[in-house]
């Protein structure tokens, strides 16, 4: 496969793990992904683990976008704060009744969160995963999903709501169609903007798809018809091999 996939249709950053994070205009893919992105993350005092929404589901009603070269967070019903401010780890421990503090990631020995081995239980047993260095990604920089995608899982579930806000990608990739486009680039090199990536493998899709967010539901549904119908992936995963500037409207092509 070969020639022109569509173009970009959004660029996500999310300075924070597991909150919100904002749509941008543009940016710069490098080795370590959208600069800024999934650099910082609330850390556990007493594991030392980065909180997770896998787990800590409340993470995704809290807000960050990055003020600078840092950045600030929204809690629910509260202001923008940064991190500069002396009360923004005991508002945070306050919230969520437990010590906590925001760390960089390039901060932190052997950074590293937790999750359920069972996507539809909570209660399942938890295992630890380690985080590449220097950032808080789940695995590699750059997770390409297309919309091709989210309209072919709709009638696999079609009361739920496939917005991309549950799937948090790096970039959506605006495609036509309602098949699964971006399993077959898997092992292919794909120019997005100015930069190309190497695509590497799907994006296995977990529990943080089915939390409750604001202006979305929690629905357990979403995650298991991923599992059942599509073989629990929907997207890619790709490492930045030739680093550049993208754009949203920016044309994305097989190469």
């Amino acid at each position: 496969m070969s020639g022109p996939a569509g173009t970009v249709g959004a660029l996500w950053r999310h300075p924070v793990k597991s909150m919100q994070g904002e749509r941008i205009d543009s940016g710069r893919l490098d080795a370590a992904g959208l600069a800024f992105d999934r650099r910082w993350g609330v850390v556990d005092d007493e594991t030392g683990k980065v909180l997770s929404a896998k787990r800590e589901g409340r993470l995704l009603e809290a807000a960050a976008r990055l003020a600078g070269e840092a950045p600030e967070i929204r809690l629910p019903d509260g202001e923008w704060t940064g991190l500069a401010d002396s009360g923004l780890d005991g508002a945070l421990s306050e919230w969520l009744g437990r010590a906590v503090h925001v760390r960089a990631a390039a901060s932190v020995d052997s950074p590293g969160y937790q999750m359920n081995v069972d996507a539809t239980d909570d209660n399942s047993p938890i295992v630890d995963f380690p985080c590449p260095p220097g950032t808080f990604f789940d695995a590699l920089p750059v997770h390409l999903l297309t919309t091709a995608s989210l309209r072919a899982m709709g009638p696999h579930h079609p009361d739920g709501e496939w917005d991309v806000r549950r799937f948090r990608p790096t970039v959506l990739v605006d495609t036509g169609g309602d098949d699964f486009p971006e399993d077959g680039w898997i092992g292919s090199r794909v120019r997005v903007g100015g930069a190309e990536l190497t695509v590497v493998a799907p994006t296995v899709r977990c529990v943080m798809t089915t939390r409750a967010q604001p202006g979305l539901p929690r629905d357990l549904e979403i995650v298991k018809a991923v599992n059942r119908d599509h073989e629990s992936n929907l997207g890619v995963y790709a490492v930045v091999s030739d680093p550049g500037p993208v754009a949203v409207g920016d044309p994305v092509a097989v190469v």
